[in-house]
């Protein structure tokens, strides 16, 4: 499944992102606005869209959260360069990742096909494997994680980062580890997106016997599932 749900009141670029995509084998549809955004989006006929921010009427922020009220879809955030706030919430939202604009038809691109590779990552002999930490149980093919038998809502991304903390359960994984295993790039100079995407698993996942989190900040080291 190949389809891009672009949303972008910006005709033209969305007409310029559109073409480039088409020409890389992605198959588009495109929305101007919120409303239509999401109605498309709850469709179940894209495997990601890409929303911008700044739109009149429902902005992307809000666009999200209905998105999300009803669909783990992979989302890819258009912010404008400087918009730090705009950008962390929507991550907190659910977004999976975002792009700054202005930026180039290869760039959006590039994004879209890292989280889609991660998303849609073949599991080979692993088809019937489950990760078990604690009470935390992950079935990676299925994408299915459950946390004391209670099933967890998580966004690709959140998942992705779940899997690789919990495949190295006990010992702390850094952040560009994390960056590159889990969305799929390099970690970029001040970014926040893995400190924002483990602040909402910690509010997802439950805690150990004695209260704590599982999920822990190792100074300088980056992050670690606690094995209980």
């Amino acid at each position: 499944m190949n389809q891009v749900l672009l949303i972008d009141d910006d005709v033209e670029l969305v007409g310029m992102f559109r073409e480039y995509l088409e020409q890389e084998g992605f198959r588009v549809s495109c929305a101007h606005d919120g409303e239509a955004g999401a109605r498309e989006a709850l469709s179940g006929r894209s495997a990601i869209a890409v929303l911008d921010v700044m739109m009149p009427h429902m902005n992307g922020l809000e666009t999200l959260r209905r998105i999300r009220a009803h669909s783990q879809l992979p989302v890819l955030m258009l912010t404008g360069r400087g918009d730090d706030t705009d950008r962390i919430l929507g991550l907190e939202l659910g977004a999976d990742d975002y792009v700054t604009k202005p930026c180039t038809p290869r760039e959006l691109t590039a994004r879209i096909r890292a989280i889609l590779r991660r998303t849609n990552a073949p599991r080979g002999d692993g088809e019937g494997i489950t990760i078990s930490v604690g009470k935390l149980s992950m079935q990676p093919a299925q994408r299915r994680a459950s946390w004391d038998g209670a099933a967890l809502e998580l966004t690709s991304t959140e998942f992705n980062l779940l899997e690789v903390l919990a495949r190295n359960a006990g010992r702390p994984v850094s952040k560009n580890d994390l960056s590159e295993q889990g969305l799929g790039r390099p970690m970029a100079r001040f970014d926040r997106n893995i400190d924002v995407h483990l602040s909402s698993l910690r509010h997802k996942l439950g805690t150990l016997a004695d209260g704590r989190s599982c999920l822990q900040t190792v100074y300088r080291l980056g992050y670690q599932l606690i094995r209980d």
